[in-house]
């Protein structure tokens, strides 16, 4: 007996093996508006990240190699005349190439500073092998001779600003919060799709309402589960919006079970202006309050009809059920209530001990003006401040945050993000074990500072 209970325990190990290393996946990520997209339109962005899938260059595709992280492709308008852009998962988030890189906290001034410092990686021709000018291979002669070989990103940079829709390509998760909907795919899957996005002109096709970035979502995958997403006559008016493309195929997941659905959210890095909630076009007029003040002036009834129809048929919540992701950690659930509460009032007991009348995002804030965002010797972020007549380094992610000039300075960064993560409502800010890797940071950064200063920090 015991003989073939080992028996099927291994034919179970080879088995979920197997599964293991037959699945990658395909994630549909909704992206949350924000600037004029949130106040006016409100659809935000979409985009789709291939774990298998990796970027030879911006413009040409590849299967990755042991420990690559796969690539986001997208679409976008105006981008040296390309239809869509593919660009490593930790840069297209974060704009460094380095889980351990990604800051802590942030602000506008340190998120285009770390935009300038990656976009020129993005090589528009890897190399001059003739393999890459091939005409099946996807790149042109033209495209070598128009851009002389040179960086993908030099032609977004101008007096060091960002120019035009450049900044979009890396750097997403400092100006919004993401949704990722992750569903299975199979290798002659995503080796068939590489062979097509190679063979096909990359050429722009950007049309607002018929070829959008959330029609090039769709595209992408109902080529892994076709007719899986499909556009909204009624509540979008035919026009493909990145959160009708999310909804569908959760919809379709839920009557196919090898989809493998799992959801997840990709949180906004704390520090920057929060964004909103993405709407459908239907939900852009019923959210706004000039346009359906002038719908209910003109057709009470008809309002009333569409906004009930919405509340009971039509509303979908992208962080429904979802879990949270974190690069190098996978999925985590999110914080619950009751770890919240806990956390807050820790932080609430360090300040009152330390006699702290205002915020630490507050003294934070109030330093900004005052600082210049570089790199370290190891190519992490820092920030130059000027206090007092003396020039301090303070470290801003996980790997210098403790090696900082002012362990004061580091410390109020560490509990502004604290801050941030606990703040209540949807979508969730952080996992369990995010928050508690970011306390123990706090308790390390207050034993560099006297305690009369730190205050007391409770385990």
């Amino acid at each position: 007996m015991g003989r073939l209970a080992s028996r099927c325990l291994l034919v179970a190990a080879i088995i979920f093996v197997g599964h293991s290393l037959l699945y990658a996946q395909a994630t549909l990520l909704l992206e949350e508006p924000y600037s004029y997209d949130g106040t006016f339109a409100g659809t935000g962005h979409s985009a789709v990240y291939l774990s298998r899938v990796c970027a030879v260059s911006p413009i040409r595709l590849r299967r990755c190699r042991p420990g690559e992280l796969g690539a986001v492709v997208s679409r976008y308008h105006g981008v040296a005349g390309y239809d869509w852009i593919a660009v490593p998962l930790i840069p297209y988030l974060y704009a460094v190439e380095k889980p351990g890189d990604i800051p802590l906290y942030a602000d506008p001034k340190l998120v285009a500073f770390l935009r300038r410092q990656y976009l020129p990686q993005l090589k528009i021709i890897a190399s001059n092998d003739s393999k890459l000018t091939d005409p099946k291979g996807g790149i042109s002669k033209d495209d070598i001779s128009q851009n002389d070989g040179r960086s993908f990103g030099d032609q977004a940079l101008k007096n060091e600003e960002l120019s035009g829709p450049w900044y979009q390509l890396v750097g997403s998760a400092y100006d919004r919060t993401l949704y990722g909907f992750q569903v299975a795919t199979r290798p002659e899957q995503d080796d068939a799709f590489i062979r097509k996005m190679n063979s096909s002109p990359n050429r722009e096709r950007y049309s607002l309402l018929r070829r959008n970035c959330a029609d090039f979502s769709r595209q992408i995958i109902d080529f892994y589960y076709p007719h899986a997403a499909h556009r909204s006559i009624i509540g979008d008016l035919g026009v493909t919006t990145p959160k009708q493309v999310a909804k569908t195929l959760v919809h379709y997941s839920k009557h196919h079970p090898a989809t493998e659905m799992t959801s997840f959210v990709i949180p906004q890095v704390p520090g920057m202006k929060r964004s909103k909630p993405t709407h459908g076009v239907l939900e852009s007029v019923l959210f706004s309050k000039k346009y359906m003040a002038v719908v209910f002036f003109l057709h009470p009834i008809v309002a009333g009809t569409v906004e009930t129809a919405y509340l009971t048929k039509w509303h979908f919540d992208p962080a429904r059920n979802a879990m949270m992701f974190e690069v190098g950690h996978g999925l985590e659930p999110p914080l619950s209530e009751a770890d919240r509460r806990a956390y807050r009032e820790k932080l609430d007991a360090m300040g009152a001990v330390s006699g702290d009348e205002l915020s630490a995002a507050g003294k934070w804030a109030g330093l900004k003006g005052e600082v210049t965002p570089r790199l370290d010797n190891a190519g992490r972020p820092i920030l130059k401040v000027e206090k007092d007549g003396e020039v301090l380094q303070v470290g801003l992610c996980q790997g210098n945050a403790l090696h900082s000039d002012s362990p004061q300075l580091a410390q109020q960064l560490l509990r502004s993000r604290i801050e941030e993560e606990l703040k209540g409502g949807k979508p969730p800010r952080a996992s369990l074990r995010l928050v508690k890797n970011d306390w123990m940071l706090l308790q390390q950064s207050a034993s560099q500072v006297p305690a009369e200063v730190a205050g007391e920090i409770p385990q």
